[in-house]
């Protein structure tokens, strides 16, 4: 996948020259109240947003190729500025798209983009995302993309709207690239030969940097046994 694009969608940075387009379709009723903030009223808030908000380095406009025009935003919130609970390695995701594109498939290719971009680029080892119980397109959106639902249903207090509905919480962790295994734990990641965590690729499948079909056998059982008297 390109860094910054995707085959319908351009990912960069917010301009001030985009103030326009964001007004149009973030002054719509319909979408802002579901992503958890309240309609822009004019152009000048906009633009403000841009300045203040979107210009943070982890948010980004999704433009669609076909117009050149910004149709939505993306991006993620680290440690301190989550309203769930983040480690350092932790980040929680966020994505709106203006109405005209919905059930187009546009929020789920972006996701796939920005989940690449957090695991590959950024080195998370866990993604998180909530949405709220009565927008149940979002959490498809998020299970399309290899989100699990957690269970867990909260509040988020520091909404400008929305802050008294109910969300419901999903989790991506990171998987194994060669036997798809979901990376939950510290003790689940291989090593590279000079000891230092591989975030690509669980110990069963690559240890002290090698892959276990390139181990010789007898180092292979040495392994076995060492990963069972670890479990």
């Amino acid at each position: 996948m390109n860094e910054m694009q995707t085959e319908r969608l351009l990912f960069r940075p917010w301009q001030e020259t985009d103030a326009e387009a964001l007004y149009k379709y973030a002054s719509d009723p319909e979408v802002g109240p579901r992503a958890g903030w309240e309609p822009h009223k004019s152009v000048d808030e906009s633009l403000e947003t841009i300045r203040t908000l979107f210009s943070c380095g982890t948010m980004w406009a999704i433009v669609l190729k076909a117009t050149d025009e910004p149709i939505g935003c993306i991006g993620y919130l680290p440690k301190g500025q989550s309203n769930i609970p983040l480690d350092d390695d932790e980040a929680e995701v966020g994505y709106w798209v203006a109405r005209p594109y919905w059930n187009q498939g546009i929020c789920t290719e972006a996701l796939w983009w920005l989940i690449d971009i957090c695991f590959n680029q950024r080195n998370f080892r866990t993604l998180w995302g909530d949405y709220f119980v009565d927008n149940p397109a979002s959490g498809r959106v998020m299970q399309k993309c290899g989100f699990v639902d957690t269970g867990t249903q909260t509040t988020c207090p520091d909404l400008m709207v929305g802050s008294d509905r109910t969300v419901r919480v999903a989790r991506l962790n990171r998987i194994c690239q060669s036997c798809g295994m979901p990376l939950t734990a510290d003790d689940q990641y291989g090593t590279h030969a000079d000891g230092t965590v591989c975030l690509d690729y669980c110990k069963y499948c690559y240890h002290d940097g090698k892959f276990v079909d390139q181990v010789p056998m007898e180092e292979y059982i040495d392994m076995c046994a060492q990963f069972g008297a670890q479990a």
